[in-house]
């Protein structure tokens, strides 16, 4: 039975993972019975009554689109942005900050008591006194007009165009502009995704909020050389961008939708701009993984610290250690500290990272979780502390069990995923691990994702 197109007015029950309001609605078929519907609305807040329209089915869902809010949330305000609601980047302007922070504390504590944990040990949020223009990376895509913008929420065969942006900062944005308008100008065309037929693919536009310098990233189908107006791109940037100190075009002729490269060039500058988080200086290169939100990266960083109280004689393990976001602060206040990660491009970069910085008393080693934990352990010994950073998947139980047979006395858990971390720390009860403190820190304000803290610490009788 299809419900499409049909119109009900339903009360919003709660929230999905995705910030999205959930209802049931009843359906007679002609024999009498009732059938019972699920409908996902985007936009809605928890006890609002509106009315709807059904769209579209996917999954278990019924996809719905609001046609009036009956009963408003008290929280509910006008979204900043002209484009939110279209873009796929914001999907809670529409909810004042406080009312975010709220849920995304909620959100904490529902996801560990699924797993049995008490709410107790949860802190409040900690958001941010500004929640705007907070991100230093940015992947825009082309238009059919040679405007830049985002995909359009739940269709990636639209883009919407972009003229403003309240989480990028005013210096990103006006980068972006300048590369769109070079593309009107020469009359590039766009790359078509299904036909993989055109030019310009994508711009990445990431900013040192600490140096202020830009990186500029442009993805086409072609090298430069055989792209007219190349110069022109050079010359404009240099003239409306004086921050950029890395400009670049990455040929990327792969039909996958991504921002990957098979050759770089550097046209401008050099080919990674300097970050500084937490008094440490970073190199960050196009396809760097790095914290988008600086200035809440550097309050995750400080609240580790003072969560795992790193002592001068201690050992360490970073796992899933990136480029050495944490492993940077940790080392200079541990007597050895072991990073591992999988990706060797990181693990390059994190030990250029150190060395940057002064800092001899690191190990880097590329291999994936487990194998990488079993070699570190074999030639340092048990940890006195572990830090984990997964993505956002978690680390899964095998990871989690070689956690907990590692036998650390301090295990500080860094998550964007409450769900996955609850799971994943369930693993770690039958190895004597008690769930101390979860610090939720809002990253992504205007978003329903959440990045959290948490300090787990291991019983001495077992």
């Amino acid at each position: 039975m299809s419900i499409k197109g049909e119109t009900y007015t339903v009360n919003i029950d709660r929230l999905d993972e995705r910030g999205a309001g959930q209802a049931v609605v009843w359906r007679d078929y002609k024999s009498g019975n009732k059938r019972k519907f699920k409908l996902t609305i985007p936009y809605a807040l928890p006890g609002e009554k509106v009315r709807v329209n059904v769209k579209q089915r996917r999954k278990r869902r019924w996809i719905s689109e609001i046609e009036d809010v009956i009963d408003q949330h008290h929280e509910r305000i006008e979204p900043k942005c002209p484009h939110f609601a279209r873009c796929g980047g914001c999907t809670w302007q529409h909810w004042r900050y406080e009312g975010q922070l709220q849920a995304k504390t909620n959100r904490v504590k529902e996801c560990l008591a699924t797993q049995g944990f008490p709410s107790h040990v949860v802190r409040e949020t900690i958001g941010m006194d500004e929640p705007w223009y907070y991100r230093n990376k940015m992947e825009l895509t082309f238009a059919e007009d040679g405007s830049l913008g985002f995909h359009e929420q739940g269709n990636f065969k639209k883009i919407v165009p972009i003229e403003t942006c309240f989480i990028m900062s005013p210096h990103m944005r006006e980068a972006v502009l300048e590369v769109a308008q070079w593309a009107r100008e020469y009359d590039l065309p766009s790359y078509n995704k299904l036909t993989h037929e055109g030019l310009l693919r994508h711009v990445m536009v990431r900013q040192s909020f600490a140096t202020g310098e830009l990186m500029l990233a442009i993805f086409a189908t072609k090298a430069p050389e055989d792209v007219k107006g190349i110069d022109g791109l050079i010359q404009r940037v240099q003239a409306k961008c004086p921050q950029v100190k890395s400009l670049m075009w990455m040929d990327n002729r792969d039909w996958a939708d991504r921002t990957q490269a098979e050759s770089i060039h550097v046209l401008l500058g050099r080919d990674f701009i300097y970050e500084e988080l937490a008094g440490y200086k970073y190199r960050l290169w196009f396809d760097t993984f790095f914290q988008t939100n600086p200035m809440q990266a550097e309050k995750l960083v400080n609240i580790a610290l003072e969560m795992a109280r790193p002592q001068a004689s201690e050992t360490m393990i970073d796992l899933f250690c990136g480029v050495g976001t944490f492993s940077l602060p940790f080392a200079d206040r541990v007597k050895q500290l072991a990073g591992i990660e999988i990706v060797e491009m990181s693990i390059e970069s994190a030990k250029r990272n150190a060395k940057d910085n002064g800092l001899m008393n690191t190990y880097f080693l590329a291999k994936d979780a487990r194998r990488g934990m079993d070699k570190v352990l074999q030639n340092f010994g048990r940890p006195d502390l572990l830090l984990l950073d997964p993505p956002r998947s978690g680390a899964g139980g095998k990871v989690m069990r070689r956690i907990g047979r590692s036998q650390a006395n301090r295990v500080i858990y860094v998550s964007c995923n409450p769900h996955s971390f609850a799971t994943d720390i369930k693993e770690l009860e039958p190895f004597g691990y008690t769930l101390k403190t979860v610090q939720p820190v809002d990253m992504f304000p205007q978003t329903f994702h959440i990045e959290l803290v948490a300090l787990l610490e291991k019983d001495a009788s077992f």
